[in-house]
């Protein structure tokens, strides 16, 4: 749509703007949901490693999933997989008629300052929660993304994909479901791959939650 497509083209030198004032350790992306495959249509600062035309990460499937009813994500702390502490805010944007078509998302590399907590915190003897933090893929490849949130799950359900029973695999397709996975194309064909089942089986199970969450 022109008026989105106006937003976008927009928000680029805002994008450059606010990462020149917030200097190196800072990242600005300018993200189209329209194609989450490679939603990265503007990006200022290094923060992710991404260029124009990367991936979206987690946090955006689960926005995207969630459509017209998303809201702001702001002042979350995440851990990518090379180990950098970065703080985030991912801002929705809506077009005329409040539809969500993208994302202004603000990434500060603050592993520096993690790292002084800590030794603050050892210092003090009071420890830090940063091990908590949760891990997530940045990345130009939209597959990777999909596979980290599929080995995301058989982590927590701790049993290899062969032992699942028919309603694990349900809760599996359920969860990638709620957090957007299907959106990307591609990705039922290789969920099923990840979880070694046939394809068929895999649509059938899609379409099954999907059926479940009509009716």
């Amino acid at each position: 749509m022109p008026e989105q497509d106006a937003i976008l083209d927009a928000l680029a030198p805002v994008a450059d703007g606010i990462a020149a004032t917030l200097g190196s350790f800072c990242e600005v992306v300018v993200h189209d949901f329209r194609r989450p495959e490679e939603s990265v249509v503007a990006i200022a600062g290094s923060v992710t490693g991404r260029g124009v035309g990367g991936s979206m990460s987690e946090i955006g499937m689960g926005l995207l999933a969630r459509g017209d009813d998303a809201e702001d994500e702001l002042n979350y702390v995440t851990r990518t997989a090379s180990g950098k502490l970065v703080k985030s805010s991912t801002m929705l944007l809506r077009d005329s008629g409040g539809s969500v078509f993208g994302a202004l998302c603000v990434n500060l590399d603050v592993t520096a300052l993690g790292q002084l907590r800590t030794l603050v915190g050892e210092l003090a003897d009071v420890g830090t929660a940063t091990a908590e933090t949760p891990t997530t893929t940045f990345g130009d490849d939209v597959d990777a993304v999909v596979d980290a949130i599929v080995d995301d799950h058989q982590l927590r359900l701790n049993k290899p994909w062969a032992a699942l029973s028919r309603e694990e695999r349900l809760d599996l397709f359920r969860s990638l479901h709620a957090r957007g996975v299907f959106a990307v194309r591609r990705a039922v064909p290789q969920v099923a791959a990840r979880i070694g089942i046939s394809r068929a089986s895999a649509y059938n199970y899609l379409a099954e939650i999907r059926d479940q969450g009509a009716s």
